[in-house]
């Protein structure tokens, strides 16, 4: 058991991050659970976050100066570098396919065309802008929140893909291969069980900030199933990477705003 775990764990990082991993088969088996640990790969990301957000305290404290910009652009830039862009392509092949207004059948293949149209294009410079508008009013109280919201995006992800309807076939995509070897019980009991310790720690870190973060996150969720079964007929990579990218940058912006109102 301990090595099927294992071997989960080296999938879904793998898979997921850039983080460096020892190979393993991406068999039925080890591949049973490889979704419980796709929030961990949250939980990188956000202590980099915290711990780079904090070193740029500890560099204006010793006068070692480094523009504003230079920061915000490296706390955008963190959860890139970890992934590698997976879920940003995602979110870009699903806002091209959104931009089209198409039939069904035509967002499906515009989502499978490795092509970047325009709307993609223009998606990401917004995209790209808007998270450093925000992550230019961040503060040690806000950043603790943001940092736990890599965790919680991937936990609703992850259980989007053992609940949701799925677009495509057995085998024929990666939400598909993860969905069909997933031990589903054990899966939809772990993210959930993320799902209540991560929302109780950003209630108990953050309070008004904390709940305004859980309340969005939630909403978006409830939005992606909505677009997902709407739109598409179910869910897919690209779809879950979408949903992935909006709610991580809505949350900070709920979260900025609400420290702003506060404050």
């Amino acid at each position: 058991m301990k090595k099927r775990l294992y071997n989960s764990f080296k999938i879904a990082f793998s898979m997921y991050s850039r983080i460096p991993m020892p190979n393993s088969e991406w068999t039925e088996e080890n591949m049973s659970y490889a979704m419980c640990f796709f929030p961990l790969i949250g939980g990188v990301i956000g202590a980099i976050l915290y711990g780079a957000y904090c070193l740029s305290l500890q560099a204006e404290f010793y006068g070692i100066e480094l523009s504003h910009i230079f920061w915000t652009v490296l706390f955008v830039l963190i959860p890139l570098l970890v992934t590698g862009g997976i879920h940003m392509d995602g979110f870009l092949d699903t806002k091209d396919a959104l931009s089209s207004y198409q039939s069904k059948e035509r967002r499906l293949e515009i989502l499978k065309d490795p092509h970047a149209g325009a709307f993609a294009i223009i998606s990401c410079g917004i995209y790209m802008l808007s998270y450093v508008g925000i992550y230019s009013s961040l503060t040690i109280e806000s950043v603790r929140i943001i940092a736990l919201s890599f965790m919680i995006s991937r936990a609703f992800s992850g259980l989007s893909v053992v609940t949701f309807p799925q677009v495509r076939k057995s085998g024929e995509g990666i939400v598909a291969t993860f969905s069909e070897n997933a031990a589903d019980n054990v899966t939809k009991i772990v993210l959930t069980l993320y799902l209540i310790l991560i929302g109780g720690a950003m209630l108990a870190l953050g309070g008004i900030q904390g709940a305004a973060a859980l309340v969005t996150a939630i909403l978006v969720f409830g939005y992606y199933h909505h677009l997902a079964l709407s739109k598409f007929g179910g869910v897919t990579g690209d779809l879950a990477g979408y949903f992935l990218q909006l709610c991580e940058i809505l949350v900070a912006l709920a979260v900025v705003v609400c420290n702003a109102m506060i404050g």
